[in-house]
């Protein structure tokens, strides 16, 4: 899997860090001329799908985990516009996850920032805690665990959730259940995954899954550090008939999820580890999405606006092409803060037209 992510600055470069695997993306712009008309990074900001071009914004879009073998685990591209800087990031996800991207961009710029240009002190040093365990897998050739997935047809498209919409979320949802741990990542979830089933209209007796992509280092016991540098993440997933999700309301949902995620303990965590050592196994892209599933990943706690390269608060926060299929979802901290929320979305474009007239979905954008 890849991970690819940037962050858009107010100046005229751009940065790619690549995690492979899956690469792991992340791309920030900033900003350099206000005073520009017409700018990559004003098409960027307001088109309506996800231009193509960011894509190149990114080193080792074509890669898999297993090319770390003779490409870069990590690859930094940073790339001038006429505006702006581009700083976009990758990473072989087989040695990073989120948690340790967002944590390796925030040491990254603490270090920039230094004053003592001879200390280079960080707050959070990452802890590296290995393994000399060694799996052999069940394959006598390469090819029969390499997939290299095909570009996917779907559109791209950025969707903000205000602080007000995502309070307001996680307060309806905790009201229907009775309840009140529901969190506002669960929430709005929850509600993804409600308007993307309904618009892509299955049949009602079929089963649609809400797969959250989680880190598993406070779900150990004892826990892992949040500085733990490493790729120790997991899945859960909600369940439900078509029928049943359609029947009943977000806090329905959001409890199917809520249980998904609270289930997913020491126990489980560890019973997961023990069987794939004993049959380990490759997952491949296109085993992981599925027509009936939504597909949520990354998290709006990662601090990507709070790094600073000289050039002040990034303008936008962007992925790359790796791990993009129908039902993808990647979640963001919105830029205004305040718990506020950026949620790109992937779908085929007739899922897309639908969504974008879908009440449910409407009503909780405009909320201010």
């Amino acid at each position: 899997m890849n991970l690819f992510k940037g962050i858009v600055l107010n100046t005229s470069l751009v940065r790619s860090f690549i995690i492979s695997a899956f690469y792991y993306n992340l791309l920030l712009l900033f900003l350099l001329n206000f005073a520009v008309l017409i700018s990559t990074i004003f098409l960027t900001l307001t088109s309506t799908d996800v231009p193509l071009v960011v894509h190149s914004f990114f080193d080792l879009n074509d890669a898999i985990n297993h090319d770390g073998h003779t490409l870069p685990l990590l690859s930094i591209q940073v790339t001038e516009l006429t505006d702006g800087i581009f700083i976009g990031g990758s990473v072989n996800h087989l040695v990073a996850d989120g948690t340790s991207f967002s944590h390796f961009m925030a040491v990254w710029s603490e270090i920039f920032r230094s004053k003592d240009e001879n200390a280079y002190l960080i707050s959070h040093p990452p802890i590296f805690k290995g393994s000399d365990t060694i799996i052999n897998l069940p394959f006598t050739h390469h090819d029969q665990f390499i997939a290299r997935s095909e570009k996917p047809q779907v559109k791209e498209r950025f969707f903000i959730f205000t602080s007000a919409a995502v309070s307001k979320l996680k307060a309806k949802a905790n009201e229907e259940c009775n309840m009140k741990n529901i969190s506002s990542l669960q929430a709005v979830s929850a509600l993804l995954w409600r308007c993307v089933t309904r618009v892509r209209h299955q049949p009602g007796n079929s089963e649609t899954i809400c797969r959250l992509v989680i880190s598993n280092r406070r779900r150990m016991n004892p826990p892992l550090s949040d500085d733990y540098f490493g790729s120790p993440v997991g899945s859960v997933s909600g369940t439900a008939t078509v029928e049943d999700l359609m029947a009943h309301g977000l806090g329905w949902a959001a409890l199917r999820i809520h249980e998904a995620v609270t289930n997913h303990d020491d126990i489980a965590v560890k019973k997961f580890v023990d069987s794939w050592c004993r049959n380990p196994v490759v997952y491949k892209p296109n085993a992981l999405f599925h027509p009936n599933t939504t597909h949520i990943g990354s998290s709006p706690r990662f601090d990507m606006y709070g790094c600073e390269f000289g050039l002040g608060k990034a303008v936008a926060a962007r992925s790359g092409f790796v791990n993009k299929a129908d039902g993808k979802m990647t979640r963001y901290p919105g830029r205004e803060g305040g718990g506020s929320m950026d949620v790109e979305v992937c779908l085929l474009p007739e899922y897309m037209m639908a969504l974008e007239c879908d009440e449910e979905f409407i009503i909780a954008l405009k909320i201010n």
